[in-house]
């Protein structure tokens, strides 16, 4: 991804490292650093990841995050103590293109099994436009975007495209431990039918709605939009805390006005300063819109589905159904 990055500060780092990057899964109570434990040690680039590694891998497995709760994935900087516990463990689990630095330290590890979730799906190329009617507004029109794109990695917001990466992970698990393959196997049968009756709900609930046009910080919902029939169109490109020019922002308010817009959509760990600029210029709503790159106490429910969800709702209530 040819975005820009921003480093976390040196306290972040301290404060990773002083807290051993706790993890994420409720699979065990032991709290010394991955590795050498009697489970499969699994570390996960950050959450969406994570979260497939507890489900398909259930008791079998100890789940570390190298990205804290609350942390914006694209910030992190791997710490030395990072890259010991990713020699010590079993499998690496990261989506290569979101964290440059995780990317960095899984390909010098030494780990035998390294599970890329790009490579167990198809990525495509998405600007701030994306999804129902971009390709008939780019006929028209030159909207002189000036995020090029690239190839975008948010692929665990789609239900369908999750699952796909969830049934490469699960053949990942069965191969790098065949004790518990069986296991593994029913887990991720379970997780990807879970998944399917999430997509029945989008599908379903989106599918008679007043508008089909919505307005987002960034690009994080294109393959969703792409998958339910609807334009996000995001004031900024693939990265979260770049700044839109003056003509963007004319743009959306002028396209807000014709599509019937009613809300921007802001995220939980960026902060909502432009979206409630461009919201009260064009006397707009807000609202939030989970990408689902962290559970906080401030994400509307504890884990990916429930998050889902309220998404889902969210996007209900701003298009308008019946």
């Amino acid at each position: 991804m040819n975005v820009r990055r921003h480093h976390i500060s040196g306290i972040a780092v301290a404060a990773v490292t002083a807290l051993g990057l706790g993890t994420l899964s409720a699979c065990s109570t032991d709290s010394a650093a991955a590795g050498g434990t009697d489970k499969f040690d699994v570390v996960a680039s950050f959450y969406p990841m994570a979260y497939l590694a507890e489900q398909i891998g259930g008791d079998h497995v100890k789940v570390t995050s190298l990205t804290e709760p609350g942390q914006e994935p694209h910030d992190l900087e791997i710490s030395a103590q990072q890259r010991t516990q990713l020699e010590k463990s079993d499998a690496a689990l990261y989506l290569k293109g979101l964290q440059p630095s995780v990317d960095e330290a899984v390909t010098q590890s030494g780990i035998k099994t390294k599970i890329d979730a790009a490579t167990l799906t198809t990525m495509e190329e998405h600007g701030t436009e994306v999804g129902g009617h971009a390709a008939e507004h780019e006929e028209e029109e030159d909207h002189g975007h000036e995020e090029a794109g690239g190839k975008d990695p948010h692929i665990w917001l789609d239900p369908v495209k999750y699952a796909e990466v969830a049934e490469g992970v699960g053949k990942a698990f069965e191969k790098a431990d065949p004790d518990n393959a069986a296991d593994y196997k029913k887990n991720t049968a379970d997780l990807v039918a879970k998944l399917g009756t999430l997509d029945t709900e989008f599908k379903n609930g989106l599918a008679d709605t007043r508008t089909k046009v919505f307005i987002t910080t960034h690009a994080a919902f294109g393959y969703l939009a792409e998958r339910y029939g609807l334009t996000e169109e995001a004031i900024s490109g693939l990265d979260p805390e770049s700044e839109p020019s003056a003509a963007r922002v004319k743009e959306l308010e002028k396209m807000a006005k014709a599509d019937g817009v009613t809300t921007v959509f802001y995220e939980t760990l960026v902060s909502d300063k432009t979206a409630k600029t461009i919201a009260g210029d064009a006397n707009l709503k807000t609202d939030v819109l989970d990408p689902i790159e962290g559970i906080t106490e401030k994400s509307r429910g504890t884990d990916y589905f429930a998050v889902q969800r309220a998404n889902l709702k969210a996007l209900q209530t701003a298009l308008g159904t019946e």
